[in-house]
């Protein structure tokens, strides 16, 4: 067996577990530009430690960015797959709000730190793929307009999480999704019509 392939000492596991939660949770809290040091030092462990699990800050940001990924992709194909019409609309709700509490998510999403689609491009088709389906769903359904893409549907995530972030507004949300419900809804549609945002709330969890 080889040094690239021998199983972590449990030592070793246990300490890269904790690097990794306690990086998630500062990350979160405090975005992508706390340094390694610090996260060694939250984590009880010596910076020696942290760089031989993870040998840059953007290989740790990496694994954390990943997992999150993979988390949201499957939460989202739930929902989406539980309501399709209204899948899109709970999705968008949940990631803006995320956007105020898992800031190093949101640095990923924004490209602030590491491009994501060079750094992670199976994590970024994964979700591309997923906003893809739940949008598809929603535009067959006769909830969305047909002339929406993926693309933009990520652009407004990004700019829904910037405003939330950055404007502490916890209300934020509650007045604007009518807006946004209006403006990708099929002209005339009532899926256009202004609804309560705690419905969609209700349907997501952090």
């Amino acid at each position: 067996m080889t040094e690239k392939t021998r199983p972590l000492r449990a030592d070793a596991a246990r300490n890269r577990a904790r690097v990794l939660r306690v990086a998630y949770e500062t990350f979160a809290e405090e975005g992508a530009g706390v340094p390694i040091d610090e996260i060694a030092r939250r984590a009880g462990v010596g910076a020696g430690t942290v760089y031989r699990h993870f040998p840059t800050k953007e290989s740790l940001l990496q694994a954390i960015v990943a997992d999150r990924m993979h988390q949201v992709v499957e939460r989202a194909r739930t929902q989406a797959e539980t309501d399709p019409g209204e899948g899109l609309y709970a999705f968008l709700f949940q990631m803006a709000e995320q956007g105020a509490s898992d800031l190093g998510f949101s640095d990923a999403l924004a490209g602030t730190g590491f491009d994501l689609a060079e750094a992670l491009p199976d994590a970024e088709r994964e979700f591309m793929g997923m906003v893809a389906d739940i949008l598809a769903r929603a535009q067959r359904a006769g909830t969305v307009r047909p002339d929406v893409r993926a693309a933009d549907v990520k652009t407004l995530i990004v700019g829904l999480q910037a405003m939330r972030r950055f404007r502490d507004d916890d209300e934020l949300m509650r007045r604007v999704y009518p807006v946004i419900r209006a403006g990708l809804a099929v002209p005339g549609s009532p899926a256009g019509a202004p609804s309560n945002p705690d419905t969609a709330a209700g349907t997501t969890s952090r």
